[in-house]
């Protein structure tokens, strides 16, 4: 039947007239991308293209390479109607060395150019997928936006460092397929109907970090217009390439191969390897200093000024510490020489302490530092907090990274999204409004929102909590300048 379909699309996109907006056929959306023709479905007022490769895939030789362009383009028409396979990674079925894919959601039927928002998925580097239910842009697109979620390598398929792997740049090939991603974004989106001079990048976590080192990348620095770190972890120090290398040598070693030859190895013993090693190291698998796409770590840049001077949204949760988080709270006690209880008598055990201080260490603070810093700039800052619980979970409310993100995509019912009642919705709605404005114009402000001020010399922030929404000084400005010495 999808053939058909195709077909049918096929025969009658002769009267197709140019790639400034993705075309209707019948009720079947059609665009014509630089690999060929693409047929993608519809439900309700949205069209999606799911799946589409924007790089060749990165197996065999390929592996541990910069992402290759597709092929020149082909007559066939292709359907893009599911998502394509995840990325590997520990304890993922179904995943595929062959991931390099994007999905595209529009408004069914709206002409363009219209705002483009590239979400970047978190996940520690090392799992995460553009293809969770979570993040589908359908609710995002009905508003009038282009929304593309991207897949790239993961864990030692996207970040391995290794001296023999280095003839196309070693160790941050997670980070070379955002970019290339991103450059198929600027060639192509007009086919979508999106304005490839208006595109704005989103991202939770490692999703965050990686459009904050895509800010002082000068490959990156013309492909996106705007940015937004949600839970970006600001101080975080990359591996230096030396220590990179010397950790690819060692995990090498394990496998018994000289580096060079793990490109023959399995995927299955790869991953089990990285299992292993990510258990004594959870973030051995990350972005490094290659002295080339990643030339320093993000306070530092954004401290000298070599940042891209676009438009921000920068904010984190008010409890990032989720179940998944131990190993990093208990890096974060260690290396610090705050006493943390001393930061926190109102709490009195020692697990809220821990989360407490793993939050406002890792992601409050920095926050709040890169927002002093790039609205030093001049660039246009906004800064928030969100904190709101939905009532359905007040009883027991739960902390951890990305708890917005249902917000701002409005999914409910799907893995990680419950149901929500008519005031989340309501509070989901005016975030997902300055999410839009803020892609549309560079502001987040809009009629019948709280006023939201810059973050321009001072520390005023919005602040998203269950009494409400409003803009107001930081109410932690006096602990987190303890913990900024």
């Amino acid at each position: 039947m999808r053939f058909l379909l195709a077909l049918i699309a096929a025969s009658a996109c002769l009267c197709w007239t140019g790639p400034a907006a993705a075309q209707q056929v019948g009720q079947f959306p059609f665009a014509l991308t630089r690999e060929g023709q693409m047929l993608g479905a519809v439900e309700g007022e949205v069209a999606s293209f799911k799946g589409m490769a924007y790089a060749a895939p990165p197996v065999g030789p390929l592996r541990w390479r910069p992402p290759q362009l597709t092929p020149e383009k082909s007559s066939e028409m292709r359907t893009a109607y599911e998502y394509a396979a995840p990325c590997p990674q520990p304890s993922q079925s179904g995943a595929s060395e062959d991931c390099l894919t994007l999905n595209v959601f529009r408004p069914f039927g709206v002409d363009g150019p219209l705002p483009v928002m590239v979400f970047i998925h978190g996940g520690g580097f090392v799992r995460g997928t553009a293809n969770d239910p979570l993040f589908d842009g359908a609710t995002l697109a009905q508003a009038g936006l282009i929304v593309v979620t991207v897949n790239y390598r993961l864990g030692v398929l996207g970040w391995l460092a290794h001296p023999a792997l280095s003839d196309g740049g070693s160790g941050n090939y997670g980070l070379m397929d955002q970019v290339a991603a991103l450059r198929w974004v600027h060639d192509n989106i007009a086919a979508f109907g999106g304005d490839p001079r208006n595109v704005t990048l989103f991202g939770t976590g490692a999703g965050a970090a990686s459009i904050a080192l895509l800010m002082l990348c000068g490959e990156a620095r013309e492909l996106f217009q705007k940015a937004i770190l949600q839970s970006v972890p600001g101080r975080v120090r990359p591996r230096s390439r030396p220590d990179a290398e010397a950790l690819g040598l060692q995990f090498a070693a394990t496998l018994g191969q000289d580096g060079a030859g793990l490109r023959a190895v399995s995927v299955t013993r790869l991953l089990a390897a990285e299992s292993k090693l990510l258990a004594k190291s959870p973030h051995a698998f990350a972005p490094s200093i290659d002295g080339s796409l990643v030339t320093e770590d993000i306070a530092a840049g954004f401290a000298a000024g070599h940042e891209s001077r676009i438009p921000l949204i920068v904010g984190a949760n008010d409890d990032e510490a989720g179940f998944d988080s131990e190993p990093d709270i208990a890096e974060a006690l260690a290396s610090s020489g705050v006493a943390a209880e001393q930061l926190y008598p109102d709490l009195a055990k020692s697990t809220d302490v821990a989360a407490r201080f793993y939050t406002d260490k890792v992601f409050s603070e920095p926050v709040r530092l890169l927002a002093r810093l790039h609205a030093a700039s001049g660039a246009p800052t906004y800064r928030y907090r969100f904190g709101y619980v939905p009532e359905a979970r007040r009883a027991n409310p739960e902390g951890g990274q990305g708890r917005e993100l249902q917000f701002i995509f409005g999914a409910e019912g799907v893995p990680g999204a419950g149901i929500l009642s008519r005031r989340d919705r309501e509070v989901a709605s005016r975030m997902r409004a300055y999410w839009i404005n803020f892609a549309r114009s560079g502001d987040p402000n809009g009629p019948e929102l709280p006023r939201w001020d810059a973050a321009a010399g001072s520390d005023r922030l919005l602040l998203i909590t269950n009494d409400g929404i409003a803009s107001g000084d930081d109410p932690l400005a006096e602990r987190l300048d303890r913990l900024a010495r």
